[in-house]
């Protein structure tokens, strides 16, 4: 299976996330978050609603699409969060774990060339789970700031780090911008003391720094200027402008 080492890292970042929310008092969970009108509950009910739209779209893909039209019809109305402002913490947290172990599952059982539904184009199952890994750091992270513990900083941001590089063409498209085909080198100083590089090594366009503070800004925690990424080239400076690893439209991932 070549999503081997995915899925261990997948299952590693949600038991980081795991760690983290065993430790909150009932009260943590009510906090805000970094996003505007959710709490820390609502971020983990985000995940544990994906997780299970995740597993459906592994295993019955028809189900899947039906499943996403429902969502689409009934917008602006977002189902993601009602189990997180019903549920206790205790078994909204239990529900989460459930639905994370049965995305693995699944995902454990597909060939890897399979291309999945999603909610913006469909993927690879290397790519499928590098999206839903990006999503639990990201959601993670916001849950982090609002209960002020440290951050997850581990070498399994590169994946995080490759699915942003990796959506530049997408990022342009969903902000009605032209495609552009010259190149972009990224160089950022992963978490292992290692340099992650994407890209020609002799492209004009560039964007350089840490892979921590990169991917605050992909997953658009962190805006460009508030970043200490260096940005050299038109090409570049258009794209993280507008940079998002997550499928949907700009905004909150």
């Amino acid at each position: 299976m070549k999503h081997r080492k995915l899925l261990d890292d997948l299952a590693a970042e949600q038991s980081a996330l795991g760690v983290v929310l065993d430790r909150l008092t009932p009260g943590e969970w009510e906090l805000p978050t970094p996003a505007a009108g959710w709490s820390v509950a609502d971020q983990i009910s985000h995940l544990r609603f994906f997780d299970e739209r995740a597993s459906m779209a592994l295993g019955d893909p028809d189900a899947f699409l039906a499943d996403r039209e429902r969502i689409i019809a009934g917008a602006p109305h977002d189902p993601s969060v009602d189990a997180g402002r019903t549920l206790t913490s205790v078994d909204l947290l239990g529900e989460w774990r459930i639905h994370a172990e049965r995305l693995r599952a699944r995902a454990a059982d597909v060939d890897s060339d399979r291309r999945v539904p999603w909610y913006g184009p469909a993927m690879s199952v290397p790519s499928f789970l590098t999206a839903r890994l990006m999503e639990t750091w990201a959601h993670g992270h916001d849950v982090c700031v609002a209960t002020d513990r440290p951050a997850v900083i581990s070498d399994r941001l590169r994946h995080v780090a490759h699915i942003g590089y990796s959506a530049r063409p997408f990022s342009l498209l969903i902000n009605r911008l032209p495609a552009d085909d010259r190149p972009v080198r990224l160089e950022l100083a992963g978490s292992d003391g290692e340099t992650w590089t994407w890209g020609p090594a002799d492209a004009e366009n560039r964007v350089t720094g840490d892979a921590y503070d990169f991917c605050l800004v992909v997953t658009q925690r962190r805006t460009p200027n508030d970043s200490q990424l260096e940005v050299v080239g038109e090409a570049a400076r258009q794209w993280i402008d507008v940079a998002q690893a997550f499928a949907g439209g700009p905004g909150r991932g």
